[in-house]
């Protein structure tokens, strides 16, 4: 049986409806039960606003509403942070908070023990990495129990995983802080995420806007490219592997599509993948990763000749130097030097910039 992700084309004007039907078209109501409370799982790669990086307003709106129209009442945002982006700040400058409070939509903190109480747990599948990057036990958020997950990624290249989306949003939900001990093996870190979902939540679908895409060093520092794209499905594999495609890179390429696929969870090969709403067989972005001087640095450290030094560099407090360097050279540099004039461009002449501006 095949997998089934929909895709299609929008526009400012219609895409509130436009993801509506996108849902629709994906069978969502198949792949949540109801009466079961739905985790909203957004994307802040960056705080900061930057165009293909993070989930968009109205990605939010669209999925939030017809979820209400479908009889989902009980939903939820669920927040995390990184060691180098403030879901306060992203949450606020992306223009999420005037949507949850439109339609009244609690915020969790799964970093907030007050909100959310970490809990051992142990998988029931066999785990391909996770139990030896955290031998003393895997924790996950007492809180995702029983509960179904939308997660709301974006279209967009990555600069160790190549692309990511639907598979890789769950990296910040259900890992603690301590989860840059896995980016040395990050691609079977979210097909072991991948089968812990499967185990723990009702119901998992994923929405991802193309609406502006991120070509380039993912997830932060690329070229915003308008492409008038949504998809929907609540095969997180398959999804990820026609994004990939839609991108201009065979899915079957990036191993944890492919690995994912091999171990039965999900669908990777195109061939497998039923493509519903718009013919997108011949689309090719033609995307590539690329680098810049913070992923050289990053590349080299993970996955190049220090790799054996990875333990002293990550799990002491050395880390605090990297974190520091990464946030001064993202925000202090990069974002005012090169990426806000890019946004100021993508606000005052795209039609999704104006779209913006009304959140």
């Amino acid at each position: 049986m095949k997998a089934k992700v929909s895709v299609l084309k929008t526009k400012p004007e219609t895409v509130l409806e436009d993801y509506s039907r996108l849902m629709n078209l994906a069978d969502y109501k198949k792949h949540m039960p109801e009466g079961v409370p739905v985790i909203l799982k957004d994307n802040i790669s960056w705080h900061f606003l930057y165009p293909g990086a993070n989930t968009t307003p109205w990605q939010l709106e669209g999925v939030i509403k017809e979820l209400k129209n479908g009889g989902y009442n009980e939903q939820i945002a669920v927040q995390n942070n990184t060691v180098v982006t403030d879901p306060y700040k992203g949450e606020r400058l992306n223009k999420y908070l005037p949507v949850f409070k439109k339609y009244d939509i609690p915020i969790l903190y799964n970093f907030k023990s007050e909100d959310i109480k970490w809990i051992d747990y142990k998988p029931k599948g066999k785990m391909l990495i996770l139990d030896k990057i955290y031998p003393e036990g895997i924790k996950i958020p007492e809180y995702f129990l029983d509960k179904s997950v939308i997660h709301l990624p974006t279209v967009k290249c990555h600069i160790y995983t190549t692309t990511t989306g639907a598979m890789k949003n769950a990296f910040g939900g259900l890992l603690n802080t301590k989860r840059h001990y896995t980016h040395s093996v990050i691609h079977k870190t979210l097909v072991d995420l991948l089968r812990i979902q499967k185990e723990i939540h009702p119901g998992i679908f994923a929405v991802m806007d193309g609406t502006t895409c991120g070509n380039g060093p993912g997830p932060r520092t690329m070229t915003s490219v308008v492409k008038n794209y949504i998809l929907a499905s609540a095969d997180q594999v398959a999804i990820d592997a026609v994004a990939a495609k839609m991108m201009g890179f065979n899915p079957m390429d990036i191993d944890y599509i492919r690995i994912a696929h091999e171990e039965g969870l999900g669908i990777g090969k195109p061939s497998e993948i039923e493509v519903v709403g718009e013919d997108v067989s011949k689309l090719n972005f033609g995307f590539s990763v690329g680098n810049n001087f913070a992923s050289s640095v990053g590349k080299f450290i993970w996955f190049g000749p220090l790799k054996k030094l990875q333990h002293l560099f990550f799990h002491t407090p050395m880390v605090y130097l990297f974190v520091f360097a990464s946030f001064f050279y993202h925000d202090f540099f990069w974002y005012p030097v090169k990426g806000w004039p890019k946004v100021k461009k993508w606000l005052n002449e795209t039609p999704w910039g104006e779209l913006f501006k009304t959140y």
